[in-house]
């Protein structure tokens, strides 16, 4: 597990999605041409049961309360309320409104009007997902929220999914899972009335179905398997590190842990404690490096661009500003990935697979968009009116030049 820092940056597996995406078409095109129908022939084949209804009624979300423990439904609203606090905080008014004087320039924001929130499901259950996803929309001003989540072995939803996306605020459940469901919200069924953006994270043939559909709706980010990157010196708990580790690793048998160390005896440690407590993880996707110096490991960590950066060093939070590109950062020993994925109130949907370089974290923003906007007065139009006609004349545009003349000469 102790590599050498040349293996690092190659160390995630390259996805093939062009494969997964030819792979995921014929499914797409089968949904859009028959609706509903597909949606139940693919649920039988990939998922082997029949749904018991395609849109959860009322009345079963109303019985989900009294399904699951009520210790659980707190731990629901506590991270409810933490999540909400987070993101209402953040969403302040950005509207922009600046007066030049002889002119007012100007942007507006408004929500998306639907979305669509891939909750992965079936035999378990990801209830953090509904409440990261479905509450910051909710914040946005999204009016009709709509989430898919695959059947459990009754042809159902498990009842924690459902009360956590009750919490939510999701308008609209539908049992519906893989390829077909991002096929179903991106155009469309019967019953599925079609989203104007889709969001969420699901395995590599959601993603490419994802990837497929954003050509007519929009999408968060693509997303790969979950990953963690540990900066650590002497001074970190090697038991708290190497259980942040394992923690990451039992997302899936692809998820990256990946620890850049100053001590040789942090590195030692870590590995033995993994080794031991692993169990059945895939403790090869466990890496760990040996570094010169906390700049070199940040250095790296920045090439990586991680889904999580743990920073567990002297003198962490200070290091923060030399972050460049990471999906969520978790300063101190006290900060366990752990808390972000669940109630601390910052999301866990995060760009994996090095694309944190590019994309950001779901957010209020997520479901948002702006307009700009220009009130012009007679002597802002006579103050860049020329340059106007000359640019538009420039580029062969008569008609724009002759739309600003007409203005000019009036009195």
């Amino acid at each position: 597990m102790i590599v050498s820092k040349s293996d690092i940056l190659s160390i995630r597996k390259k996805i093939d999605w062009d494969f997964y995406i030819e792979k995921v078409k014929p499914i797409v095109e089968e949904v859009k041409r028959r609706g509903d129908e597909a949606l139940i022939e693919f649920t039988m084949k990939f998922d082997g049961v029949r749904q018991k209804y395609l849109r959860v009624p009322k009345e079963e979300i109303d019985q989900a309360y009294d399904l699951v423990d009520d210790e659980i439904i707190d731990a629901l609203e506590i991270a409810r309320e933490n999540i909400e606090r987070f993101h209402s905080i953040t969403a302040v008014d950005r509207d922009i409104k600046i007066d030049f004087g002889d002119c007012i320039l100007g942007k507006r924001y408004t929500p998306i009007e639907s979305v669509g929130v891939y909750i992965p499901g079936g035999r378990a259950s990801y209830p953090s997902t509904a409440l990261m996803a479905g509450i910051p929309a909710k914040i946005a001003g999204v009016e009709r929220l709509v989430a898919c989540t695959p059947p459990d072995e009754s042809g159902g939803v498990k009842p924690l999914t459902l009360v956590a996306c009750d919490l939510a605020g999701f308008d609209e459940i539908y049992v519906v899972g893989g390829a077909q469901a991002i096929a179903g919200m991106a155009y469309g069924t019967e019953t599925i009335e079609p989203v104007e953006k889709i969001v969420g994270p699901g395995n590599v043939y959601v993603t490419a179905a994802k990837l497929l559909v954003q050509k007519d709706v929009a999408i968060d980010m693509p997303a790969g398997p979950s990953e963690i990157l540990i900066i650590a010196d002497e001074t970190a708990n090697p038991k708290y590190v190497a259980f942040d580790c394992l923690a990451q690793l039992e997302h899936d048998p692809n998820a990256l842990a990946i620890v850049l160390t100053t001590s040789k005896d942090l590195a030692e440690n870590v590995e033995r404690i993994a080794n031991a407590e692993g169990g059945s993880l895939n403790l090869e996707n466990l890496k760990i490096v040996i570094v010169e110096s906390i700049d070199e490991a940040l250095e790296l960590s920045n090439k990586i661009a991680p889904e999580h950066l743990s920073i567990v060093c002297e003198n962490a939070e200070k290091l923060l500003e030399k972050v460049k590109n990471a999906g969520s950062v978790f300063i101190g020993e006290f900060s366990p990935v752990a808390c972000g994925d669940y109630a601390s109130g910052t999301n866990h949907i995060l760009p994996t697979s090095g694309y944190a370089r590019i994309y950001s974290g779901l957010s209020v923003e997520t479901f948002m968009k702006h307009m700009t906007y220009q009130i012009l007065t007679k002597s802002a139009l006579n103050r860049i009116g020329e340059a106007v006609i000359r640019l538009a004349k420039a580029e062969g545009l008569e008609f724009h030049a002759k739309s600003v003349e007409i203005r000019l000469k009036e009195e």
